[in-house]
């Protein structure tokens, strides 16, 4: 499709680009994915990513396919003028004051990216079932001009507006089980000793 077609176009003129805006902080144990000048929209694609920042790798991926499917819906916190209310924004953790969309074409590119760094991860042996979204970060790239005609033979602008995306996958470490202490007796002191003393005296008496 027209969007994959993007997507690995612009894949490849990022290896040339370079630099990310954040490095990871345990490069072995994270990877990286970028697309640069994607031919879809900034708005929405920069709600989108906000919306998935922090989650695991797996629960990401699921809740964009519940966003295509129209069973979850993306909260819009920014660039929300205009933007609809709907009763799947009640229970989002963001607060977006019921304002949210479903943005079909952002989470496909959401998603190919999210595979994208899935399968560098499997290729330097990371445990995929670990994964955590660390960095993920939306930029506006340079518009693209196109043109409408209007009435009286007068022209307008008529321009588009992509993105650059670029996200950090991180494997967490794994949280092992602590050893059940052995309880320790406070010692008393020497006061205190004698008052139980006396007390089991008085009981016994």
């Amino acid at each position: 499709s027209s969007s994959r077609y993007f997507f690995a176009t612009s894949c490849r003129s990022s290896a040339r680009m370079g630099k990310y805006a954040r490095e990871p902080q345990n490069p072995a144990k994270s990877c990286k994915a970028r697309g640069s000048d994607l031919h879809v929209h900034f708005k929405n694609t920069h709600q989108s990513a906000q919306a998935i920042r922090g989650m695991a790798l797996k629960k990401a991926k699921k809740y964009l396919e519940d966003v295509l499917d129209h069973k979850q819906a993306i909260p819009f916190t920014h660039f929300n003028g205009g933007v609809g209310r709907t009763a799947q924004a009640k229970n989002l953790a963001l607060s977006s004051a019921g304002q949210a969309r479903w943005p079909k074409k952002s989470i496909m590119f959401l998603l190919d990216l999210l595979r994208n760094a899935e399968s560098n991860a499997e290729v330097k042996g990371l445990d995929v079932d670990q994964l955590e979204i660390t960095h993920i970060q939306v930029n506006a790239a340079r518009q693209q001009r196109r043109r409408t005609y209007r009435a009286h033979g007068r022209i307008n602008p008529y321009m588009s507006s992509p993105c650059h995306i670029e996200l950090i996958l991180t494997e967490k470490d794994r949280q092992v089980a602590r050893p059940e202490e052995e309880k320790t007796v406070a010692k008393l002191s020497y006061r205190r000793a004698a008052k139980q003393r006396s007390k089991t005296a008085v009981v016994v008496a």
